[in-house]
């Protein structure tokens, strides 16, 4: 059977009138529950995070058996080998976001700080409050991981917001969302702070998109085509990133076994992860050295290498150490192509300067890094190279909210307004002017 990506698999379909009322009544029962998170004292937001990191680990059997449901049916259908991958809802998977809940539990609350307070000249005092957004709408395939990252988020952040999870996650999502709803009702939350979307009709999407009234933000995560619809059809702002066309230069000088190890790690560790590196870049000087080094462990996992000409006649030249089977000539395209695969693009270029140019010409803006000695070529990436992140000698699959301390992710944002790179708790919140005066009327 042919491969398939998420969105070919079978849904429900739900009457048109019945399936608006079930998503009106979630946005008004979303935002009535945003009113009550939003004034939740901390430690009654720690307590549901710290109940939901208890229930994850204590609902491993019942979760594992949901996702297992997920996969023989996603297998079934054809979903592909990527997508699969992603789909997988491991012990360690669990531990990773049970372990997030209780970072964030332990993070301080920044709901309600004030920030910039300032006196002028009137005698008014004038400065910035941090405050919810209010309801986030969440779209994403695949990963049911997100469901746990989303809904910890919005706790902590004071926020309510509805899930829409890919159809071929419906059951590890709507395990996921029960022990959330558990954890909420239990701290003295309201449950409907955080929803689960429980059809798989695609129409409802459409709908929570456009739902101005009771969505005050869309963060879609999933493939570049279900984002590019969010982005163009929805009624409320969009936090939003396309593909993470991630890259990794290795620079001239640079630890040449420091850099074969990162740019392993950066590519294999995990191929289907939207922070993996595609684009390896290495400096005309140190060629010669590190590609049939790389090349070598790239062949023995089974990548193959799209290269240009000076990198393909370097390890051609090795073909006893790296398989020439795994070598073809890239086409124009494969600088800009996110494989999500084991496939990497590989280019030799003459220095940092042509590394940044081909960085900010095919890259997708969301993950780069340098491996480098050289502390000038170091500041002069991290200044110019224009994405969410930018690295100095560690792997690009660091670029995570839980690797970054946020506790966990909403996404990564490749945007340029206030949400940029892994978006955290200051990612779904907003700043009101806050003026304090003592009776001043202005003249």
């Amino acid at each position: 059977m042919a491969a398939m990506n998420a969105s070919t698999l079978s849904n429900d379909i739900t009457p048109a009138s019945e399936l608006l009322n079930l998503m009106q009544a979630m946005g008004s029962k979303a935002k009535m529950a945003s009113a009550q998170v939003a004034r939740a004292p901390a430690a009654i937001k720690n307590r549901a995070l710290l109940g939901l990191a208890k229930l994850l680990r204590q609902n491993l059997a019942e979760l594992k058996s949901a996702n297992q449901r997920d996969l023989d049916r996603a297998a079934a259908g054809g979903l592909a080998g990527p997508l699969l991958d992603r789909l997988k809802l491991g012990v360690k998977d669990l531990e990773t976001v049970a372990l997030g809940c209780e970072q964030l539990a332990a993070m301080p609350d920044i709901i309600g700080e004030i920030i910039g307070m300032k006196e002028q000249p009137s005698g008014i005092r004038v400065g910035q409050m941090r405050v919810p957004i209010g309801v986030f709408g969440m779209i994403y395939e695949s990963r049911p991981n997100v469901t746990i990252e989303a809904a910890s988020l919005a706790i902590k952040s004071g926020n309510a917001c509805i899930l829409r999870g890919g159809s071929e996650a419906i059951e590890s999502n709507k395990a996921l969302a029960a022990l959330v709803q558990q954890a909420l009702m239990e701290s003295g939350l309201p449950a409907d702070a955080v929803q689960l979307v429980p059809t798989t009709d695609r129409e409802a999407v459409g709908m929570l998109i456009a739902m101005p009234a009771f969505v005050d933000v869309i963060i879609p995560r999933g493939g570049k085509g279900l984002i590019e619809r969010i982005s163009r059809d929805a009624r409320v702002p969009v936090i939003k990133h396309l593909d993470g066309n991630c890259h990794v230069y290795v620079d001239d000088p640079c630890d040449i076994a420091m850099a074969v190890n990162i740019a392993d790690n950066a590519k294999t560790q995990k191929y289907s992860p939207c922070n993996a590196t595609e684009g390896l870049l290495v400096a005309r000087g140190v060629a010669a050295e590190f590609l049939p080094l790389i090349g070598a462990i790239y062949a023995a996992k089974g990548v193959e290498m799209r290269c240009d000409e000076a990198s393909a006649h370097i390890l051609r030249t090795q073909a006893a150490i790296v398989s020439v089977a795994n070598i073809v000539l890239a086409t124009e395209q494969d600088w800009y192509e996110e494989y999500l695969a084991p496939v990497i693009s590989i280019k030799v270029v003459g220095g940092v300067d042509e590394a940044i140019a081909h960085i900010n010409r095919y890259s997708s803006h969301h993950t780069d890094a340098i491996l480098t000695r050289d502390h000038l070529h170091a500041q002069q990436f991290l200044r110019e190279v224009d994405s969410a992140s930018v690295m100095v000698n560690a792997s690009t699959r660091f670029a995570d909210g839980f690797e970054y301390g946020l506790g966990a992710e909403i996404g990564i944002s490749t945007d340029k307004f206030h949400a940029r790179g892994p978006v955290g708790i200051e990612g779904l919140t907003s700043l009101k002017y806050v003026v304090l005066g003592q009776g001043e009327i202005r003249s």
